[in-house]
């Protein structure tokens, strides 16, 4: 990485993307440029890869895990175990690097982002031997009493993951952990917006004895993330981002007969019972609308409230609201930093501005000036009531800072609404009666459901991560996210002392005995034992005939 000062711009989609260009007599590529959103400083750029050399990436990438493929599991787990020592050693380096390439206040790069890595790869070192051992079959019919099986979880091979900005250190971080303690390469394609964080990611791992370029991160724009789902020896594509875009990923890789995960965002509601704990619920409402600028794929974006509590709930989240601390994200007090870019701040602005022209009420927050001293796009978490359904606002993914609360007359009420959206990634239920909340969650349509608390249990790997309708396909973190990163081989053994039943030849008792047979295993009473009578001679004739007589 290093600092340049020559810039032009470039755009990629919605978003201004500033990078150098090479001059005639430079053989270097374009570099991508990260800035600060806070301040607009440089802080630093790294090459981009030429779309015709990611093959060359991806065939180097399987020439090493060849070799990773075939370290025994205890071998991969002692190599996590010391990326956790030395990402530990870089805790606060990361931090700050954190903060000021995506914005995030100090406090959640450490809480949401480099905590939960560290604890990951614990997680991972110590059960992923456990749930990538062979796994035995038991048979519990005797007609297989010669057999036995057991699962074997082999390695994919190669593995993109192609990572978001709102969490650019987590999310691909965990992927990656999960897919090399499987034993696969991994390619990792970071968002144009954060690329900085990502060359870190390969660095902590080679810094604890993985083989060098078993992990590498190809920065480019998106036609880059397509050349890898193109390329054969890309066994499986872990993608995370909008619902458009992953659609697009879905379809490309199943018309090459390759798995993917996608994770494309979230509409996450909250509802607010009429026996809620209120004081912890404002609580959690303010932290799950507004942590990371709102920037959170399953942040809440729907609170449905029973309509005895919300008055008192909407007047508690406005004063909450009014009362965080809008600023420099390295101040370690701020609650709440910068949007991620103009356009996003722009898009959140939009949908806003829509609900109030169609008649909600913006009861606190909005656009404001940049603090002083600083740059960027600012949006003061904003509370929204007298929202209707129908509202842009309510359907579309607002990814920023703003809470709509809708009063409802009942749970079966408030059920309906939170399952009215075209998302399933989270949901939360709020209630001192927990078989109450259980049933509730079973009722909604999500992947998760927390009831009391929301959106924590991406930090603890031993949870499954993913959600349902257009929030997407597949699981990451927990057992589910390592059996998306093998293949399930079905081994089988038989002693060879008979002969299976059931092969050649065929005569009138085959039929009659099998037909017998199942009566005795699986029939009731009586009719087991006519079948027993019925059956002997067939039956005989068939074990004579398994044993070669």
């Amino acid at each position: 990485m290093r600092l340049l000062p020559g810039l032009a711009w470039r755009h990629n989609g919605a978003m201004a993307i500033r990078q150098t260009q090479a001059s005639p007599a430079d053989a270097e590529l374009p570099r991508r440029e990260s800035h600060n959103p806070a301040t607009g400083e440089l802080l630093g750029s790294v090459p981009t890869v030429a779309l015709g050399d990611v093959r060359a990436v991806v065939d180097a990438v399987a020439a090493v895990q060849r070799a990773w493929a075939a370290v025994p599991l205890a071998g991969r787990a002692a190599v996590l175990r010391r990326a956790a020592v030395v990402l530990l050693g870089e805790l606060d380096e990361l931090a700050a690097l954190l903060t000021r390439e995506q914005g995030k206040p100090l406090a959640e790069a450490y809480t949401m982002e480099l905590l939960p890595t560290i604890d990951a790869l614990h997680w991972i070192a110590d059960h992923g031997p456990a749930i990538l051992g062979d796994e035995r079959i038991p048979y519990t019919q005797p007609f297989l009493w010669t057999k036995s099986s057991f699962f074997a979880y082999e390695p994919l091979g190669v593995v993109a993951v192609i990572s978001p900005w709102n969490y650019p250190w987590s999310i691909p971080f965990g992927e990656v952990a999960i897919a090399l303690m499987c034993g696969n390469g991994v390619i990792v394609k970071p968002a144009p917006l954060t690329p900085l964080i990502a060359e870190r990611i390969p660095a902590i791992f080679e810094r604890a004895g993985l083989p060098a370029g078993l992990v590498r991160v190809v920065q480019g724009a998106g036609d880059v993330g397509g050349a890898l789902i193109e390329h054969e020896r890309v066994a499986k594509v872990f993608f995370t981002g909008s619902v458009e875009v992953g659609r697009r990923v879905g379809v490309a890789c199943a018309e090459r007969i390759k798995g993917s995960v996608l994770e494309l965002g979230g509409k996450d509601p909250m509802l607010v019972l009429d026996d809620a704990p209120l004081e912890h619920a404002v609580s959690g409402a303010l932290w799950g609308g507004f942590a990371n600028a709102g920037q959170t794929c399953s942040g809440i974006e729907r609170v449905y409230v029973a309509r005895e509590l919300s008055e008192r709930f909407v007047a508690g989240v406005v004063a909450g609201a009014r009362a965080l601390r809008v600023g420099d994200p390295l101040d370690p007090r701020t609650e709440v930093g910068p949007m991620i870019s103009h356009d996003q701040a722009a898009h959140v602005r939009e949908l806003v501005d829509d609900a109030v022209a169609a008649g909600a009420a913006l009861r606190c927050g909005g656009p404001v000036d940049p603090p002083i001293g600083l740059s960027g796009a600012w949006y003061a978490p904003a509370v929204l009531t007298g929202v209707r359904p129908e509202m842009r606002v309510m359907r579309e993914e607002v990814f920023g800072p703003v809470l709509p609360i809708v009063a409802v007359s009942s749970e079966d009420e408030a059920i309906a609404a939170a399952n009215d959206s075209e998302f399933g990634l989270g949901a939360s239920v709020w209630t001192r009666d927990r078989a109450r909340g259980e049933r509730i969650a079973r009722r909604l349509e999500a992947g998760s459901v927390w009831i009391n608390d929301h959106s924590y249990s991406h930090g603890a790997c031993q949870c499954s991560w993913g959600g349902t309708k257009s929030s997407g396909l597949g699981r990451t973190h927990s057992r589910f996210g390592f059996y998306e990163c093998v293949e399930i081989k079905h081994i089988a053994w038989d002693a060879s002392r008979t002969k299976d039943f059931w092969w050649h030849p065929y005569d009138e008792s085959l039929p009659r005995a099998v037909s017998a047979a199942a009566r005795i295993l699986y029939g009731r009473g009586a009719e087991r034992r006519r079948a027993l009578r019925r059956g002997a001679r067939p039956l005989g004739r068939l074990a004579r005939k398994a044993l070669g007589l």
